[in-house]
């Protein structure tokens, strides 16, 4: 187990991979030659150590195959994706899931906690999974992170969405991962509840080093980013630094079958 709460922050230094998460012209078809539609056409992207990146276009536009491919969950067609220096083209399923175990955390819409156990044994399952040990003094300091220090015993039912999610980003965040995936992790909160997510999000970036990839629909929770990919028709389309709700908004406007 990684021994520092801010342990990211060195991995920038010499000895280590520029990019935590890196895809290099990555294509990815569904169905068979002659009636195969591609999803991603050619990706290739670096996303730094340490960053906020969120993931946008039209329906249809290759976000989830994005995230699908980016995380270890599906397999590109073509091309190569890289967890630091670790090329994930290279791994067996078996390794995969060892990978995905331990270096690569999950945040999705519908929380995906299982209503049986409580908050924290379901923070402590991945580490559980893994055959880990688990450190006690890092699940509390997770889960005081993440405003539940006081939760820790009850079970899903009893929390509302919003604390719902905190137990998952609390659950993404207790291997102490390379990259934390987001998958539209505020699309089932009201907006006021989504923006305390948001923000949650945003101090795992700046206060712990982590790295942070969110798919998303919503130009509001890109805005907590430091840098908004466009994805239309399976490509990337632009790259917009210290976006705003406004200019995301725009920009959105002028992709693919929108323009």
């Amino acid at each position: 187990m990684r021994t520092e709460t801010n342990d990211l922050r060195g991995h920038s230094g010499a000895g280590f991979p520029a990019f935590a998460l890196r895809l290099d012209g990555v294509v990815k078809e569904y169905g068979r030659a002659g009636r195969a539609v591609r999803a991603l056409d050619g990706v290739s992207v670096g996303i730094e150590r340490g960053s906020f990146t969120a993931v946008m276009g039209p329906s249809g536009s290759g976000k989830s195959t994005f995230l699908h491919c980016a995380a270890g969950l599906d397999k590109p067609s073509g091309g190569s994706v890289f967890l630091g220096d670790t090329d994930l083209g290279a791994m067996d399923e078996t390794r995969l899931t060892e990978l995905r175990r331990g270096r690569i955390g999950f945040v999705f819409q519908a929380f995906n906690l299982i209503p049986a156990l409580s908050v924290r044994q379901n923070v402590e399952l991945p580490l559980r999974l893994a055959g880990e040990r688990l450190d006690p003094a890092w699940l509390d300091e997770v889960l005081a992170r993440v405003g539940l220090a006081g939760r820790a015993a009850h079970r899903p039912a009893e929390l509302s969405g919003g604390q719902q999610q905190r137990v998952a980003i609390a659950r993404a965040l207790i291997t102490r991962p390379d990259v934390v995936f987001g998958d539209e992790p505020t699309g089932a909160l009201d907006t006021m509840t989504a923006r305390e997510i948001l923000s949650l999000l945003r101090s795992c970036v700046d206060e712990t080093g982590r790295t942070v990839v969110m798919v998303t629909h919503d130009p509001v929770a890109a805005s907590y980013a430091d840098t908004v990919l466009f994805l239309a028709d399976g490509r990337i389309a632009d790259r917009m630094q210290a976006p705003t709700a406004d200019r995301v908004a725009d920009r959105m406007t002028h992709l693919g079958a929108w323009a």
